[in-house]
């Protein structure tokens, strides 16, 4: 039997719920989210070690970030239970000889101060004094609680009569009498709007419903967990960014996390960490220790989907009636997120944007899918 909403959309992780969520709540639409998983946010949100850093991405992501900071800090609904940010400062750290690597991120960010190299090992205990040629410091950067913004989406749609409808595995996807018809795993769907929000599947499902794709890129991110000397306690300690953009690591649950930054273009697959990234990440990391990385306790990989210009696809596709992007959400998809769904909504019924975008110059036209038409 067909169930009819006013709007499906193809996707349960952080894109897909938060729309949904927001679609539901504040616009009275009838919706529900069809994830081909067993549990919602499990790819890339799930497997994001996601911080809140303002100055991550071009300037119109970071008019996302802007404005999704106001979400986080004031948290409007009544059903997170509790903060979604945790202070986290980061240092982004260059080594004799690259110091030049620093101009760039100083001249064109907020909030973000040169500080003296020892800085670094003086926050950081387990790190070589003098290994460290300049750094600089983003006190503002904080941890999101990854978990809980998704499963405070999730209650939002519900308390909101929305359906999550896992192990639903989009099968077909046609446009007949006005309609889009799903047929899925899980039963048939049907309504006059497609939310597309497949993560590194957006393509596929383009393609699905008739449509060349955009050239969403997933890329693989591979991230290791590490121990620590007995005795460290890390649960104060910043986060560390190379210059180069080649490691990045830092504190989690008393443990160390590597990451070599990497960005190999794949096939959407149910992604795992590329070993060979991750050993010369802890080569490099290594030689900023006091003490000897001797195994890797636990690794995974993640996929994060870019588009061309590497700014997410937010809008109608020109194309075919109904079918709306929200994708290509790259590496800033969950801190960037509660604002990329209040664009969406907005665009989908038709509203003005609310004023918190307006505000920080956030334009629909610089998110949508014309320019790659």
């Amino acid at each position: 039997m067909m169930q009819c909403f006013d709007v499906l959309v193809i996707g349960g992780g952080m894109a897909g719920l938060s729309v949904a969520a927001e679609c539901a709540q504040g616009k009275g639409l009838r919706v529900a989210v069809l994830e081909r998983e067993a549990q919602c946010g499990f790819h890339s949100t799930g497997r994001s070690a996601a911080k809140f850093i303002e100055n991550y991405g071009n300037a119109e992501v970071r008019r996302l970030n802007r404005a999704s900071l106001r979400f986080f800090e004031q948290t409007p609904y009544d059903v997170w239970e509790h903060a979604l940010l945790h202070p986290r400062g980061t240092f982004y750290i260059a080594l004799p000889g690259h110091e030049h690597e620093l101009d760039a991120l100083l001249a064109d960010s907020k909030g973000i101060e040169q500080v003296a190299p020892g800085a670094v090992s003086a926050a950081i205990p387990v790190l070589k004094p003098d290994t460290i040629a300049a750094a600089l410091y983003e006190a503002g950067a904080q941890d999101i609680d990854v978990n809980e913004l998704l499963q405070g989406y999730r209650r939002l749609l519900r308390r909101h009569d929305g359906l999550l409808q896992c192990k639903a595995e989009v099968q077909t996807l046609q446009r007949r009498d006005g309609l889009w018809q799903v047929t899925s795993k899980a039963g048939e769907f049907a309504a006059p709007l497609v939310v597309n929000a497949a993560g590194a599947w957006a393509d596929t499902l383009a393609v699905m419903a008739g449509l060349d794709p955009l050239r969403i890129t997933p890329m693989r991110r591979s991230v290791a967990i590490t121990p620590l000397p007995a005795g460290q306690d890390c649960r104060g300690w910043p986060f560390v960014v190379s210059a180069a953009e080649d490691y990045y690591f830092g504190p989690e649950a008393g443990k160390l996390l590597i990451s070599p930054a990497d960005e190999t273009p794949v096939e959407p697959h149910d992604a795992y960490a590329d070993d060979m990234a991750l050993a010369e990440a802890i080569h490099k990391v290594q030689a900023l220790l006091t003490f000897e990385v001797t195994r890797i306790e636990h690794s995974w990989g993640g996929l994060r989907s870019f588009s061309p210009d590497r700014t997410q696809v937010i809008g109608f596709d020109p194309r075919a009636e109904g079918f709306f992007w929200l994708a290509g959400q790259g590496g800033y998809g969950i801190q960037s997120g509660p604002a990329a769904a209040a664009l969406a909504a907005s665009l989908i019924v038709g509203d003005a944007l609310p004023e918190t975008l307006r505000a920080l110059g956030v334009e629909a036209a610089r998110f949508a899918v014309e320019r790659f038409l």
